[in-house]
């Protein structure tokens, strides 16, 4: 079995790292190149960068910031923000990413999600999903959780793995910031509908959340979360004793 991974996110604005709740009412946190380090060497498995307001504002994600924090770390790095197009995907590589989330992007455009595959490997690939209930169920929200597409969450993590993602980040905007647990539901009914790895995130807020997603949604890959490690409520290394001693398979 592989190992479940823990990754923690930087929400970067205007070159901080900010965080908020449901998607919204946003606080500084920390300089992001000193934050990735600290991530690095505490035993993180991979670690995510988002320039959150890239697509709203209608511009390129910043590259300078990301230059600087993939300079620093050694463990695998997940960048998205901005991306519409495979030379986004090309300028981001070149900047230290290994793989390159697509959220807004790809709602407009589902084949860059091939093209950006055929070009560089779908391991490359990252599908985001921002997923909130409405009265139709699960629906994928797109610019920052901004607008409704009325895209069933369901539906579209199959078209992004038929289109050649190679990964799947869910994140819930009725949990996210809000530390009462991961949207179990919500992850057990996506990843039951795919084969490629899901990684969950939104909601964590104890040690003992990342326990239950993976007993509870065993095929999920990954826990993901943003204020409880910046904060300091959760210690990397002392999860990963937990989970191990928990019976889940980690990377000490």
């Amino acid at each position: 079995m592989l190992a479940k991974r823990i990754i923690p996110c930087l929400d970067v604005r205007d070159g901080r790292v900010v965080k908020g709740v449901n998607f919204s009412t946003l606080k500084d946190v920390s300089d992001p190149v000193a934050l990735a380090k600290y991530y690095n060497d505490s035993g993180a498995d991979e670690l995510v960068f988002y320039d959150i307001t890239a697509t709203y504002d209608g511009r390129k994600l910043f590259t300078d910031v990301l230059q600087r924090v993939a300079s620093e770390i050694f463990i695998p790095l997940t960048v998205g923000g901005g991306i519409n197009t495979v030379d986004d995907f090309d300028r981001v590589l070149k900047c230290g990413a290994d793989k390159v989330s697509v959220n807004s992007g790809a709602i407009k455009d589902p084949s860059l999600i091939g093209a950006a595959a055929k070009k560089y490997g779908d391991q490359c690939v990252v599908l985001s999903m921002d997923v909130k209930r409405t009265a139709r169920g699960f629906s994928v929200f797109a610019r920052g959780g901004r607008d409704d597409t009325g895209i069933d969450a369901v539906q579209w993590a199959r078209r992004g793995e038929a289109e050649g993602a190679g990964e799947i980040v869910l994140n819930s905007i009725d949990t996210d910031g809000v530390k009462r647990g991961f949207d179990i539901e919500m992850l057990q009914a996506v990843s039951d509908s795919v084969s490629i790895p899901v990684i969950a995130s939104g909601g964590a807020g104890c040690a003992e959340d990342f326990l239950r997603l993976f007993k509870q949604v065993p095929r999920v890959d990954a826990g993901l979360a943003a204020s409880v490690f910046h904060f300091g409520e959760i210690k990397i290394p002392e999860l990963k004793k937990m989970l191990r001693d928990g019976g889940i398979n980690v990377r000490i």
